[in-house]
């Protein structure tokens, strides 16, 4: 979803728009988006519960105006951590913020390390931005680890959970800044094997 923003509020990398329309109760989403783009984006699974935006949104004849009332949560501060190397860790939708982090890290790409994104999904249809990944993060240098946890017969990469993924990239990179988001559970066992890992609080970044 890309609306179009006439007078655009402020944001940081990773935050969250609380979105409101008519007849639905106030979605919380992060922004795909950079702040640095013209448009907001946001990526919305469909819902099955009559009052949530995400399944309005579905719909034949989709709302025609949505108000973004408030922007909540962190971000993720990455000025503060330049010259060092990202690892970006989602799972599922929480690429999004991630995402909006990575496009705003490109604008002074220069000022950054190595930027290494850790996907996890259920299915390989939990994975999105393919075209981008193609394109644009291969043309900055990003590297990409895709992993599910329920594989099928299609699915010839990695399995397990996304956490796992991190013991083998680390020995190879430099003062890395580690910056998750995903389900609670993923979160507090990434936390947990990054610590393991000699991580400190200040290196694990959360957007909300």
């Amino acid at each position: 979803m890309a609306p179009r923003a006439a007078g655009k509020q402020a944001f940081v990398a990773g935050q969250v728009a609380v979105l409101e329309m008519e007849g639905c109760n106030p979605s919380y989403l992060a922004f795909a988006s950079a702040p640095e783009d013209e448009e907001y984006e946001f990526l919305i699974k469909r819902s099955d519960q009559a009052s949530n935006l995400a399944h309005s949104l579905f719909k034949a004849e989709a709302p025609s105006e949505i108000t973004l009332s408030n922007i909540v949560g962190n971000g993720f501060a990455v000025e503060k951590y330049q010259a060092h190397d990202l690892i970006f860790v989602a799972m599922g939708t929480g690429i999004a913020p991630l995402r909006s982090t990575l496009r705003h890290v490109f604008c002074t790409r220069e000022n950054y390390g190595k930027l290494v994104v850790l996907h996890g999904a259920r299915t390989k249809d939990g994975f999105y931005f393919a075209d981008e990944i193609q394109n644009e993060w291969r043309n900055h240098d990003v590297t990409l680890r895709q992993v599910i946890s329920r594989p099928d017969e299609e699915w010839g990469g990695t399995t397990g959970y996304v956490q796992s993924l991190l013991d083998n990239i680390i020995p190879d990179l430099h003062e890395p800044v580690a910056l998750i988001c995903g389900s609670p559970e993923m979160m507090q066992h990434t936390q947990e094997r990054l610590r393991e890992l000699d991580f400190t609080d200040d290196r694990i970044l959360m957007n909300y």
